[in-house]
């Protein structure tokens, strides 16, 4: 199931840049036709095969795993039912690319989430 999230990533991340898969192969020293069977699910990748990947990609790979473009219900319908959340509902995790100054903002408000998680946590033990 995550290796459809991190695929996905990978092909968003493939065409912002404007590589092919073939450019892909060579940074990542992989064939392209093993890249071609990871992106449709017909292979597993390794540890070392997803770090080769966000490294030739340049990006960082916890980015690639932790979060999608695809929305609650098509990840539920890829994992065939429920996906698990590692979230609190009314709790969201996303990504996006935004200016410095926006990004500052946006960091201020995940301070002020993580702490309304922790006293959430507080709250249950």
């Amino acid at each position: 199931m995550y290796n459809i999230i991190f695929f996905t990533n990978v092909l968003r991340i493939l065409d912002e840049k404007g590589m092919t898969k073939s450019e892909l192969a060579s940074k990542a020293d992989m064939s392209v036709s093993f890249l071609s069977d990871l992106t449709n699910g017909k292979a597993n990748p390794s540890l070392k095969i997803m770090e080769n990947l966000a490294t030739a990609l340049e990006t960082p790979l916890p980015m690639l795993l932790e979060s999608s473009d695809l929305d609650r219900e098509a990840l539920d319908a890829i994992a065939g039912g429920r996906m698990p959340q590692s979230l609190p509902k009314g709790f969201v995790r996303i990504s996006a690319v935004l200016p410095e100054a926006k990004a500052f903002v946006v960091r201020r408000w995940e301070e002020e989430a993580k702490k309304k998680l922790k006293l959430q946590e507080k709250g249950r033990s």
